[in-house]
């Protein structure tokens, strides 16, 4: 693994995995969110945006967190694996809201400069419907994919699947 995609919905856990598998395989990790946003939320020009994945996706080595199927062909061009965290809303929500509580004020180490964490109702409408909305979608792009594909439908298959990946081994 080399050029790792992680997607998912809102509080299924991407930006943790690629931390960690980053770490773990001596990998360069990119949030996505990083790359659209800039100060106070506000997205990027969407010149601007593409160009940095482009860029990113152009590198020999990386692990990519974020969704954001405007900008997924040159990832998945590049990519040899892909990660899809298909978790349900009845894990991702409680996710979500303890993330704004915990974080609430600071900038999270997967968030862009300047966007500290907040309650955002568009946001949360979002990660609410994401899956009834984006799920399909998805599970479409994962199935055409030509490289390694690991899908983890539940927190169980997540723990198992930490546990193959992180593991000690010596």
């Amino acid at each position: 693994m080399q050029r790792i995609i992680i997607l998912g919905p809102c509080g299924s856990g991407k930006s943790t995995l690629a931390r960690r598998l980053g770490a773990r395989h001596g990998l360069p990790v990119f949030h996505l969110d990083q790359a659209f946003h800039r100060p106070g939320w506000r997205p990027a020009p969407e010149a601007e945006f593409h160009a940095e994945v482009e860029r990113i996706a152009a590198l020999p080595a990386w692990v990519i967190d974020g969704n954001y199927k405007g900008v997924i062909a040159s990832r998945l061009a590049r990519a040899d694996t892909l990660i899809y965290l298909d978790l349900p809303r009845r894990v991702t929500m409680p996710r979500v809201i303890r993330r704004i509580i915990e974080s609430y004020g600071r900038v999270r180490a997967d968030s862009a400069p300047g966007c500290p964490e907040r309650v955002d109702l568009a946001f949360l409408r979002y990660a609410w419907n994401w899956n009834r909305l984006q799920r399909a979608k998805t599970r479409a792009v994962v199935a055409a994919f030509q490289g390694r594909v690991v899908v983890l439908g539940s927190r169980r298959e997540q723990m198992r699947f930490n546990r193959e990946q992180f593991a000690e081994t010596g």
